[in-house]
């Protein structure tokens, strides 16, 4: 498969042909022309574009977000762009203070599972929906 068919330019970038038609369609990433009817050939300028978004995802940005990161002026829009990774480095610790009291609290249910032999297993009447007054050992 060549490269500048948009096979190979999901391949080189990474992804699949209908992510790169997914951002076609929501406008993060230009269709080229399809000449006299012939395939649409794709460049380099597309591969780097879609690596951008892959490793904007990454880093935990939304597809909105991109778009804007995307539309930015690389030497004129320093403080957007910092104020966009700002907003995202607050989100990533939010959620990483959120991951850490889950796993306080599932630490502290495998340790009363482990002591309290004679009752049901906590983490499973932790999850239980009608608050542990199953039939459960």
């Amino acid at each position: 498969m060549k490269r500048d068919t948009i096979g190979g330019v999901a391949a080189a970038a990474g992804v699949g042909v209908e992510t790169v038609r997914y951002y076609q369609r929501i406008g993060l990433l230009a269709e080229p022309p399809k000449p006299h009817g012939e395939v649409r050939r794709y460049g380099e300028d597309h591969v780097r574009r879609l690596r951008f978004i892959r490793s904007a995802q990454a880093a935990g940005f939304a597809l909105g977000e991109i778009r804007e990161l995307l539309e930015l002026d690389a030497g004129e829009d320093r403080a957007r762009a910092r104020e966009l990774a700002t907003q995202r480095i607050a989100a990533i610790d939010a959620r990483i203070a959120e991951l850490a009291e889950a796993r306080a609290a599932l630490a502290r249910l495998a340790t009363a599972c482990a002591r309290e032999r004679s009752k049901p297993c906590p983490i499973l009447t932790a999850f239980d929906p009608a608050g542990g007054d199953s039939d459960r050992a």
